[in-house]
């Protein structure tokens, strides 16, 4: 269904508050002149597993989300399918979490994907258009690290290696 082989979803309900923090940052990335033109950017709103079809086949997958780890509103939050995984559905804001539907992606998969979910700590999520303040201040943080992220997962695979090896040379050196 989808021509790139990466895409970010926003998640969330934008009439709950802070909960709507992914689609307000998913919107802002596709306007953002730095978000790489082959990344498809979906506004995956409280679609839940209904997203399947959309992500199932992308080698990457970057969820932009409102994430509860109890932590203080607007605290900045990076996790990874595997953390994911093991997590028993409590870090969503949702009725049904992102967490779920990783689990879902990993039996309907056509291939092995990288998940990254990226988000913040909600302060409300009760009835309302607007986010709390403290959300409010950490939406550029969230929109520059997608895009640090897709800047990763686009980086040619030898610059990578090559920084590898020049760590570990150095590691080696200091022995």
């Amino acid at each position: 269904m989808l021509s790139s082989d990466t895409v970010v979803v926003g998640v969330g309900n934008t009439i709950q508050s802070d909960d709507g923090l992914g689609v307000h940052a998913a919107r802002l990335l596709q306007e953002d002149p730095r978000t790489p033109a082959e990344v498809t950017i979906l506004d995956g709103g409280t679609l839940g597993l209904e997203l399947l079809p959309y992500v199932s086949d992308a080698s990457r997958v970057l969820f932009l989300d409102a994430v509860n780890t109890s932590e203080p509103p607007g605290t900045h939050i990076r996790i990874t399918a595997s953390d994911l995984l093991g997590a028993s559905g409590g870090w969503s804001v949702h009725q049904l979490g992102i967490s779920d539907l990783v689990s879902a992606l990993a039996l309907v998969s056509t291939r092995p994907q990288e998940i990254v979910v990226i988000g913040v700590q909600p302060g409300n999520t009760g009835w309302g258009t607007s986010l709390s303040p403290d959300v409010e201040a950490s939406l550029p943080w969230l929109v520059g690290a997608a895009l640090a992220q897709l800047s990763l997962w686009n980086a040619p695979r030898e610059t990578v290696r090559t920084s590898e090896c020049a760590g570990r040379s150095g590691d080696q050196g200091g022995e």
